[in-house]
């Protein structure tokens, strides 16, 4: 005579354990995997790599930008910007919030090294983003489709930031508990994690941008949605505050350098490794423009084909965030962040290799992949998300050419 508990199938068993737990062991495996593809771009690195002939991964782990994250945190941020051959400001750390930097280093005084300290923090905040990501859509797709949406989050193509010295899984961590904070409209904790934001990557402007559109929708909606004046306060302090924080990083920059442009200067010191010094000083929405005339003409296309390229995208992501069921799904919540973020991109950035890097904050759209209900379909994107995620560390870390490949 069989026992319940001898028949109980591997799915059985699985959908026991709690949640934590089978998001642990999808984080896990999914690490297991990123380290793998690290290893085969090690063996793959050659002389023409910047990391050379077969790296170690703690010098795959610490490339790139977490050179800089490392330098900011044992040598501050220079007084005197440094100036290139051309007299402009050179890139230097100002670029780099400070939070991820200090935080690493506190946590490698007891690990043994920055890098020790740095990877364990965008290990552990990777997990707590996979655990926040469940709970924000778990509400609004269900629980399987939420569990897909960590497994395509925690393998994607830029999944190789959770074990790199990069401050985005740090930042992907305090977004998501303060979109869940929004969603469930407790607003105590967005004190703190407005300033967290802030502190740690750019980005908390388009924040800002999201909790002024946001309280527009309620306002909006106050009739079939109440909007108490509980709600206004918080929505008016907390965008002020998002607005303050998100400008703080410039004034304390001018103020240590005695030059009020120095962070915006910093910034566009690597637009310059594509546009050499011709790119000017910074104009709202001017990056994407001129990237589009600068890429399409260097592939042959001709600079009007790309503005028309970029029109015809702009509205192509419009579209979906307004219109796809699957997207509207995820809440109005994940769609207005959404298009802040992309706003803010198309206000602020010159897209190039790090382009893919950057898009990574919208990451609470893998929902909308994860609705359909197809097995075929879920295999088949996260295959995709896979391959990606090769392809992105072949390119940045194998090839590591300094100027084309860019994490």
């Amino acid at each position: 005579m069989t026992t319940a508990a001898t028949t109980r199938t591997p799915v059985d068993r699985w959908q026991r354990l709690p949640v934590a737990a089978r998001i642990a062991i999808v984080y896990a495996a999914a690490r297991v995997v990123t380290t793998g593809f690290f290893l085969l771009a090690s063996a793959l690195s050659g002389p023409g790599s910047r990391y050379g002939i077969a790296p170690s991964l703690e010098k795959l782990a610490l490339g790139w930008d977490a050179q800089w994250y490392w330098l900011a945190a044992v040598s501050g941020y220079p007084m005197d910007l440094p100036l290139a051959a051309g007299g402009h400001v050179a890139e230097n750390a100002w670029a780099f919030m400070p939070l991820y930097s200090y935080l690493s280093a506190g946590l490698g005084l007891l690990l043994g090294s920055w890098g020790a300290g740095a990877v364990a923090i965008s290990l552990a905040a990777g997990y707590g983003a996979c655990l926040v990501l469940h709970s924000l859509l778990h509400e609004r797709i269900g629980g399987a489709a939420a569990m897909w949406a960590v497994i395509f989050f925690a393998s994607g193509p830029l999944a190789a930031l959770f074990q790199v010295g990069y401050a985005e899984a740090l930042f992907l961590f305090f977004l998501f508990l303060s979109l869940r904070c929004v969603q469930r409209r407790q607003w105590r904790w967005l004190y703190l994690l407005v300033p967290a934001m802030g502190f740690t990557r750019p980005g908390i402007l388009a924040f800002a941008l999201f909790l002024g559109v946001y309280g527009i929708h309620r306002l909006v909606r106050r009739r079939t949605d109440p909007l108490p004046t509980r709600d206004i306060a918080h929505l008016v302090a907390l965008g002020g505050l998002a607005v303050v924080v998100g400008f703080a990083w410039q004034a304390i920059a001018g103020f240590v350098t005695g030059d009020p442009g120095a962070y915006l200067a910093t910034e566009l010191a690597w637009r310059r490794n594509w546009l050499g010094d011709s790119s000017g000083g910074f104009v709202p929405f001017d990056g994407f423009i001129q990237a589009a005339g600068f890429w399409f003409t260097r592939w042959g296309l001709g600079a009007v084909t790309g503005y028309v390229f970029l029109a015809m995208l702009v509205l192509a992501v419009a579209a979906l965030l307004l219109f796809s069921p699957q997207v509207k799904r995820l809440g109005i919540e994940v769609r207005l962040w959404s298009a802040s973020y992309l706003v803010y991109l198309l206000l602020v950035f010159f897209p190039q290799s790090s382009i893919f890097r950057l898009l990574v904050p919208i990451s609470p759209l893998w929902g909308a992949l994860a609705v359909p209900r197809s097995r075929r379909w879920r295999i088949g994107v996260l295959a995709l998300a896979l391959l990606g995620q090769w392809w992105w560390i072949y390119n940045m870390y194998a090839l590591a050419n300094t100027y084309w490949q860019i994490p």
